[in-house]
């Protein structure tokens, strides 16, 4: 489906020939921090989809290819063009195009245009089809109109906007065929009744070049922080934040038996190995471009086949898939889960399969490590006390307490560590000293509680 704005026939102000504006985007999308592409040389940029939001802002869907990469990646952008930028777009300018010889066009990132983020609600209030876009929302919902739109400061693997502070539209920018995990899970415990995860209202989705789903709608929460400013805080001033801690653990419980009501468990006879042999090759794959963490390869080999020997590892369910302190809020009393999406360079298929719920735990033990790190310092004893009260509050509601299976816990929270050291060297170099100590201490042994991290890290906190 073609827009005129990447044409070669005249709209609005001028023409905008498709190569001039796909050369800006290969300039531009490299240093967007949703693009995870990062690294990697642009060899081609097209645009697959285009649809006029308003006569100078548009919805697109990008192709990019990258070297090294035999399937192109899609991202969605909401681009303006115009002869004159409006003065509260210029902090947004993404470059200029030759429209006709001697008359250029500005390019602005559209996000953060009003009318827009407008459309977009309004859209999903009335719902049906725009050009390559659908809309939908659930019977009986009813979204308001008529309120004001700003974008959050913090983007992500994707970009909010939130109208009135009453909803926020999540738009997913690494776009890949099928349902978003976020809006299938979401949704999913809304109908079973599980309140401690915004439900959502609307949802739009592209039709073509393939059915994929771009944003959704929730209820916005309001005087709500999240958990990684909250831990922070607290472990800069080394305060208390077991109390926290334990009822995140609760939280984090009550998640789980919640997702195996409402999808399908399995314990298949060969979980253990296969999973031991996954750890494995994602190892090997981490090393090969990690040369740091190859001296711990055969230690951290008999981690993962410690599940196996030993057993343990809980039945297979959907889980959240990225669970750390950013991907929770605090509001009116209590924990809210948030950003179902999982890890958006995975393709969809991996980011919906079941998964050892144990594997989200691990997650929030390294979140709870990386807080311990603040203000060049390091807190051990409060990531100890935290870890350990997680564990705790689990326990009490989600079946069993992570401690209880230590091997499946180290082995899990090792494969995070792994993952977090491929994260690292590529976006933050000079964090990856916290993972690879974590990576030390797993191989010495460690895991929740005692000899919770190493004293030798001595780098500012950063969420991961």
């Amino acid at each position: 489906m073609t827009s005129p704005l990447l044409s070669d026939t005249a709209v609005g102000p001028a023409q905008v020939p498709a190569s001039s504006l796909a050369a800006l985007l290969a300039r531009w999308l490299p240093r967007q921090r949703w693009f995870t592409g990062q690294g990697r040389d642009v060899t081609h940029v097209s645009v697959a989809a285009a649809t006029a939001l308003t006569t100078d802002c548009y919805h697109l869907l990008v192709r990019v290819d990258q070297r090294g990469s035999s399937d192109g990646a899609h991202y969605q952008v909401l681009l303006g063009v115009a002869t004159h930028v409006p003065p509260r777009m210029s902090p947004h300018l993404i470059g200029e195009v030759e429209a006709r010889p001697g008359e250029r066009l500005m390019v602005y990132d559209a996000v953060h245009d009003h009318r827009a983020a407008i459309v977009l609600l309004e859209r999903l209030r009335r719902g049906g089809s725009m050009g390559h876009l659908r809309f939908e929302s659930l019977p009986r919902t009813s979204v308001p109109c008529g309120l004001t739109p700003r974008v959050l400061d913090v983007e992500q693997s994707n970009t909010s906007i939130v109208y009135g502070d009453e909803l926020i539209l999540k738009l997913f920018r690494h776009i890949q065929p099928g349902i978003n995990p976020d809006l299938e899970v979401t949704g999913a415990l809304a109908r079973h009744g599980f309140t401690q995860v915004p439900a959502p209202i609307g949802w739009f989705q592209t039709e073509a070049p393939f059915w994929a789903t771009l944003g959704m709608v929730q209820p916005f929460l309001t005087e709500s922080t999240d958990g990684w400013t909250l831990a922070l805080e607290s472990s800069r001033r080394r305060t208390g934040f077991t109390d926290e801690a334990r009822e995140l653990g609760r939280t984090t419980g009550q998640l789980h038996v919640a997702l195996a009501k409402a999808f399908p468990t399995a314990r298949p006879a060969d979980q253990a190995a296969r999973l031991a042999d996954a750890m494995t090759h994602r190892l090997l794959r981490a090393a090969a471009s990690v040369p740091e963490l190859r001296p711990y390869v055969p230690d951290l080999q008999d981690v993962y086949t410690a599940v196996v020997t030993e057993g343990g590892d809980a039945p297979l369910q959907r889980t959240h898939g990225d669970l750390h302190l950013g991907q929770v809020m605090h509001a009116h009393g209590r924990w809210h889960i948030v950003d179902f999406e999982g890890e958006p360079a995975k393709p969809v298929p991996e980011r919906r399969a079941d998964r050892s719920p144990i594997a989200d735990v691990a997650g929030m033990l390294r979140s709870f490590d990386y807080a311990a790190r603040s203000g060049g310092e390091f807190h051990p004893r409060w990531a100890e006390r935290c870890r350990d009260a997680f564990c705790a509050g689990y326990g009490e509601t989600g079946g069993f307490d992570p401690r209880a299976v230590p091997a499946a816990l180290r082995a899990h929270e090792a494969d995070r560590a792994v993952y977090e050291v491929v994260y690292e060297s590529v976006y933050r170099p000079e964090l990856l000293t916290v993972p690879m100590n974590a990576v030390a201490r797993l191989c010495a042994g460690g895991t929740a509680g005692t000899g919770a991290a190493h004293m030798s890290d001595q780098l500012p906190a950063q969420e991961a």
